[in-house]
């Protein structure tokens, strides 16, 4: 793929520039709680300025083919437009194929409940690396790179380094600005808490888990599903340990909302000793979620 032939190249010295565009994203705006037709065009207009930035903006210097696009979805609801400042929750989806198969994994399902930004019809989303040009460009920045970090990772070991530094300066950057989602320690769940869980020394192993499971657990399943299951298992551990060390972290819930329910049809056919293991570990983390972690032990199928 790609992705690793990048990585071993010119990307290693995450010197950005303009001359590739990464993502093909969806974007839906969803203004039905807010009363009122007359803000209907400024969620449309809003909704085609999204998609035209996460599409048409060249966030890196990654070469990547149409097909080979990383595929991502926005769904914006908003819940209040006032003094044209939109209030509202960003569900942030991204996916990424399986080695020889047709099957896609899910690596992001993140809901941001922190989106606060103004917007006038018209107004322009302009793109800088150097500076925050508004709250809205700078969430859109920070999924972006998160997207990018997270899917570069997973075809190779911490491959998203640069885009994780990317991260640091757009959060270092919104904080100086005093905006809504990015103070450090303010929420478990904000933006600066997801850069945090990804990059923190106690909890940064996340990322070995990102790479362990989707390269060396998920893509090896077409060819040995035994292998590939094992594999899988094996980098479960790392998130009880940081369970040990964190167990607030942002980044276990993260994994449970994108995987818990690959990880049901990944056991469905797996040795009852193997279920039992993985159901045991999971539900010490998620214990709130144990009809669907039972179907692992019992071996049914999402």
């Amino acid at each position: 793929m790609k992705r690793l032939l990048f990585l071993s190249m010119a990307f290693s010295a995450a010197v950005f520039s303009t001359t590739a565009q990464e993502l093909n994203c969806q974007v839906e705006v969803n203004s039905s709680q807010v009363s009122g037709t007359n803000s209907s065009s400024v969620f449309n207009t809003l909704q085609e300025a999204i998609s035209e930035y996460m599409n048409n903006t060249k966030f890196s210097n990654a070469q990547l083919s149409p097909n080979e696009k990383i595929e991502c979805k926005l769904f914006l609801t908003v819940k209040d437009y006032t003094d044209n400042t939109v209030t509202g929750d960003l569900q942030v989806q991204s996916t990424r194929p399986v080695y020889n198969s047709s099957y896609t994994t899910t690596l992001i399902n993140f809901k941001d409940s922190k989106i606060d930004f103004t917007y006038q019809e018209g107004d322009p989303l302009q793109f800088s690396e150097m500076s925050m040009e508004s709250q809205l460009t700078a969430i859109l920045n920070f999924y972006a790179y998160l997207i990018l970090a997270i899917d570069f990772d997973s075809f190779s070991p911490h491959g998203g380094d640069p885009f994780y530094e990317r991260l640091e300066q757009i959060v270092q950057m919104a904080q100086s600005s005093g905006e809504t989602g990015w103070r450090a320690f303010e929420d478990n769940k904000n933006r600066s808490a997801v850069l945090s869980a990804y990059t923190d020394p106690s909890t940064q192993q996340l990322r070995d888990l990102i790479y362990d499971y989707h390269l060396q657990g998920l893509d090896q399943m077409a060819l040995s599903p035994d292998k590939g299951r094992a594999k899988i298992t094996s980098t479960l551990d790392i998130l009880k340990n940081v369970y040990n060390v964190s167990p607030m972290s942002v980044g276990l819930s993260m994994f449970h909302d994108a995987k818990l329910d690959e990880l049901v049809n990944v056991y469905s056919k797996g040795p009852q000793e193997e279920r039992d293991r993985v159901s045991e570990l999971l539900s010490s983390l998620y214990p709130t979620d144990q009809e669907r972690i039972r179907k692992i032990k019992d071996g049914q199928k999402k």
